[in-house]
């Protein structure tokens, strides 16, 4: 504790307005005193959970379940407080009620032929598993989390002491009660609820919520309803951001994604998006080309022949739509130095062939009826008319405002939080490892600064109104952020889109990386990069996501002597061949930092019908001696700065500077 004596009254009269503001929440001494008491206890209380997830890729069963067991730690609390007083099948359904308390409880009243004894034992150990996860909170945290209806009866049954022998009767007779009056099934779903709240205290989310799998809407609807998450945002977000702001480019881009993965439920269904005007389009310029290079990557069994046929044609009327845009944003903006990627003017029709970098190479497909050969990237009437009728449905959808207006609340291009810096990509480096200097307008950033230039304009891109011209720049940034060889969610030199289309040549389709991943397993140049963003190098890490970790292959996804943590273990189901694994979860408690990788998991039905969790394994990477406290994370830091200006207000009082239960500051 700062405790304030006369030699300090000059800092606390200049201070005197802020005291008076104060002074209204905590009007008495007495009042701020209790404050400071109950403060100074938090401080001591062992620091929350915190998960740390990545890449999820609109892989909405996998993400949800995950979610609801806390990747492991709910199991892991009920072998704590169990023991081998449970048989294990026993552990696992009680486990799955608290993930799907609604979904299992309609199961066990089908099956179950003692309903109420088997209410009387299930509230016994959720209340006993509960007390173990709340008791590292306060009392006022622990309320918060109570919904309405049983708040009162929850708290009464989690402080129940087992020594108070004459409360007993007390107790047995609520849980009879709840069972008698048929609110057994509510109460049950209000205490998971809670377990399930408390068990994670804060959830961060590296970057790629959306692309590929089938419910990012899904993810950002169960974000918005978690009680603390933040989120950085990866190269895919930004692109959704883009295209949700108008971006011509970036809606190109997201349409083409997802019919590269025959996923338009998101687009259709999760945002209402109307794609008739792509398919009319397409059925009319690509009604006779097989388009047999667009067909769509699926792993749903149930998509017709005719379908994905259709899907090839406007895979590709969206494909080369897009490589236009782009080309009026590459010549727009010299400074990004993308002028490799103009290739539709290097297309040689006659021989079918392009030049790139010096170097001829056969395309696989010649079919462009859109493209004017002497102004190849000029877009047609009707190009022109299904841009501005697609950019209005991005705009004016209402779901997916919603959910980029929250991942602007609570989304940023890097966090540092509790000793940790988080960012989906990289830092751009130079080749001798050092922060490179990138040029955004007139100005050069590198390092953090880069990061948090780019993180205004991103802000630019979406909420200036009134200048059209600073709006502009900024969606044609979005669209770099996505695919510009310097920017430091995608990491590469180019991004190759076009070649992988057209030219079977393999050797065409390599992208580049950037210096940051030859150095990321370089523990100087990590430590450089925390120096950079004012953490202490020695204990602090870097962690990411953007590049699966191909455990599979052996690779570690910690680097740099542990400095450096990758945590994209193929979450979706697209790169699960490379990684081996369905994923990693970082997880930061109060002993310690441990990293949990996944199996692939079937579906929530399936785990709600026959018990089936996610299979984890879990390694300790760090454990500490000293349990951490809530005084050594950055919430502490709060909380000892309010504990500090209480001292100043106390002293405030009892020297008359302000009068108690009064707004007047003494003169």
């Amino acid at each position: 504790m700062i405790f304030y004596d006369e030699n300090n009254l000059d800092l606390i009269e200049k201070d005197l307005r802020y005291l008076q503001l104060l002074s209204k929440q905590y009007p008495t001494i007495s009042v701020a005193s209790t404050e400071i008491i109950n403060l100074q206890a938090i401080l001591n209380l062992p620091k929350g959970t915190e998960h740390f997830m990545t890449d999820v890729h609109g892989e909405y069963e996998s993400f949800t379940h995950m979610l609801r067991n806390a990747s492991g730690v709910i199991k892991r609390k009920i072998d704590d407080v169990f023991g081998n007083s449970l048989r294990e099948e026993q552990k696992s359904s009680l486990a799955t009620l608290i993930y799907y308390p609604e979904q299992k409880l309609e199961l066990i009243k089908q099956t179950e032929t003692n309903l109420e004894d088997w209410y009387k034992i299930t509230l016994y150990q959720l209340i006993d598993l509960c007390k173990n996860i709340c008791s590292k909170y306060t009392r006022s945290k622990v309320r918060k989390a109570l919904t309405q209806d049983f708040a009162y009866i929850i708290e009464e049954l989690l402080h129940e002491h087992d020594d108070r022998v004459d409360k007993q009767a007390y107790y047995n007779g609520i849980i009879k009660t709840i069972i008698d009056i048929d609110r057994a099934g509510e109460f049950i779903i209000a205490i998971s609820n809670v377990i399930q709240r408390l068990v994670v205290d804060r959830l961060h989310i590296i970057g790629d919520i959306y692309d590929r799998g089938p419910g990012a809407e899904i993810i950002m609807d169960a974000l918005m309803d978690h009680h603390s998450v933040d989120i950085q945002w990866g190269n895919h977000d930004l692109l959704w951001m883009g295209a949700a702001a108008g971006c011509e480019a970036c809606i190109c881009n997201v349409l083409r994604i997802s019919l590269r993965y025959a996923n338009l439920r998101t687009i259709e269904d999760g945002y209402g998006i109307n794609l008739l005007p792509l398919a009319t389009f397409a059925m009319e310029f690509y009604n006779d080309d097989s388009c047999k290079g667009f067909v769509s990557k699926t792993l749903d069994k149930n998509v017709s022949e005719n379908e994905l046929n259709l899907l090839a044609k406007m895979h590709k009327a969206i494909s080369l739509l897009q490589f236009k845009v782009e080309g009026h944003i590459i010549k727009r903006h010299p400074e990004f130095q993308m002028d490799d990627r103009l290739l539709l003017d290097k297309i040689n029709v006659e021989t079918e062939e392009i030049q790139l970098y010096g170097k001829n190479y056969k395309l696989n497909d010649i079919v462009f009826p859109t493209v004017d050969w002497s102004d190849p990237y000029k877009l047609t009437e009707r190009e022109e008319d299904l841009l501005k009728k697609l950019t209005a449905s991005f705009v004016n959808s209402e779901k997916l405002q919603r959910h980029i207006k929250f991942l602007y609340s609570k989304g940023s291009m890097y966090l540092t939080y509790n000793s940790n810096l988080l960012f989906h990509g990289c830092i751009p480096l130079k080749e001798d490892g050092s922060f490179k200097e990138v040029k955004i307008g007139t100005i050069k950033y590198s390092g953090k600064a880069l990061l948090d230039r780019i993180d205004r304009v991103a802000r630019d891109s979406y909420f200036f109104k009134d200048d059209i011209k600073l709006k502009k720049y900024g969606m044609d940034m979005m669209w770099y952020l996505w695919c510009g060889p310097d920017s430091p969610v995608f990491g590469k030199k180019r991004m190759t889109t076009f070649e992988r289309y057209f030219i079977d040549d393999k050797s065409t389709h390599y992208e580049e990386k950037d210096y940051y991943y030859k150095y990321r397993d370089n523990e100087q140049v990590c430590k450089n990069i925390l120096s950079e963003f004012n953490l202490n190098p020695n204990t602090s890490h870097i962690i990411n996501g953007h590049i699966p970790v191909k455990t599979k292959e052996g690779e570690s996804p910690i680097k740099a002597n542990g400095r450096l943590l990758v945590i994209d273990g193929g979450f979706c189901k697209a790169y699960q061949p490379q990684t081996g694994i369905a994923g990693y979860t970082l997880i930061y408690n109060s002993y310690g930092l441990l990293l949990t990788s996944h199996e692939p998991f079937a579906a929530i039905k399936r785990a709600v019908q026959e018990d089936k969790d996610i299979i984890s394994s879990t390694r300790i990477l760090e454990h500490v001696v000293a349990r951490k406290r809530v005084a050594d994370t950055d919430v502490g830091v709060g909380l000892r700065e309010r504990v500090a200006d209480l001292e100043k207000l106390l002293i405030a009082y009892r020297k008359g500077l302000i009068k108690e239960g009064s707004e007047e500051i003494v003169s």
